[in-house]
This record gives structure tokens, sequence and C-alpha cells, in this order.
């Protein structure tokens, strides 16, 4: 059973019809008692840092889903801003992340001159073996964002060049985060998912 944890910061209905048309079995909760009954959790969100993170403080929500993670080592996999919050803070605002990832979110640099947000299809190639995606695979998925993920290159899996290679992908143990949007992104967005419920 994958369970969608819903903090209504995410495009919910969307995955939630990719794993239903990918005959993937999964429920959608805000209850964080129920995590205990998911083999994997996923994580949407879009919007702020500080109000995903703020969200997630009330109610023990972090320390059951830690449990779960950390704890169970149950697959767990943040898309967009349920990735940003794996690491351990963000320049968008003055929240503590949850630190399972060693790291910053940043940032795209204004002297760059890119348009932001970053939006719409972009490649992504994966640079290391990994569960999501074939290496040195290049795959086409939809973003929509203004901040990126900097880590140690232990944690990147695949990277996106907008600018500049940044990481589009990371992982370490069996949590996964995606910077992209795989419920948006058709057929490329369905194969993940598919090869993240045989995690």
């Amino acid at each position: 059973m994958v369970t969608i944890f819903d903090l209504k910061t995410g495009n919910i209905l969307s995955l939630k019809k990719v794993l239903d048309y990918l005959d993937i079995e999964n429920n959608v909760t805000s209850d964080p008692n129920l995590l205990k009954n998911s083999s994997k959790i996923i994580i949407p969100g879009v919007g702020s840092f500080d109000n995903f993170m703020i969200k997630l403080n009330k109610n023990n929500i972090i320390d059951s889903l830690k449990h779960e993670i950390i704890d169970k080592k149950k697959p767990f996999l943040g898309i967009c801003v349920g990735m940003q919050i794996l690491l351990n803070e963000s320049e968008e605002g003055v929240e503590k992340g949850l630190g399972l990832i060693k790291g910053k979110i940043k940032k795209f640099d204004n002297n760059l001159n890119l348009r932001l947000p970053h939006m719409g299809w972009n490649y992504v190639t994966s640079i290391k073996d990994n569960d999501l995606l074939k290496r040195n695979e290049k795959n086409m998925f939809y973003f929509v964002h203004s901040y990126y993920p900097e880590t140690n290159n232990e944690y990147i899996i695949a990277t996106t060049k907008y600018g500049f290679d940044f990481p589009s992908v990371i992982q370490k143990d069996n949590i996964y985060g995606v910077q992209f949007h795989p419920e948006k992104s058709q057929q490329f967005g369905k194969k993940l998912l598919e090869n993240f419920n045989k995690i």
C-alpha cells in the first residue's frame, strides 16, 4: 500500500489518478497515525517551504513520519516541496527542514538571467545506478520551481540543466526526492512511479 500523505499543499488528485491508472494500491490520508498501515509513503507539495514545515510540525506528524522512514525504513518519495523539506534549511524561509539529507535549498541566482520559476519540460539525466531511473538515460519531466537542492554528491542521482546542472533527483538509503512533478510527466512520470512501487 502506497500512502499519499496529504498536507493540502500538493496535487493529490493528479497523483492518485496516476497510481490508480497504474493499478498501484494506494490511499490518501492526513492522519499521521495511519502511516503505519503503509508499505511506502509519498509526500507531494507545492507552495512555500515554511508553510509546509509549519503544517508538518503540527500534530506530531514529524515524529510519526521519521519513525516510518528511519526506524521502519519504508521507501519514501518527496515531490517538489515534499523533496525540499528533506534537507536542513531553505533560502525561501526560516523554518528548519527535516534534515534527513544533508544540504540546503537555494534560489536560482538572478545573475544567471533565468526565467523564474523554471517551468515546463526539461531533461533529467541519471548519473548513478538507482532504483528510479536507468543510469545515463535521459528522461523528460515537468518542472515548476524557483529553488533547487544543494547537497553532497553522494546523494545526487540525477541532474537537470537550467543555467547549470542542478540536482533534480536525490537519494539517501530508502529516501528519495524529485524536484519535478512525475504526476504531470506523462509516460516518464508513470515509469518513475512504477519503479518506486517496486522498491
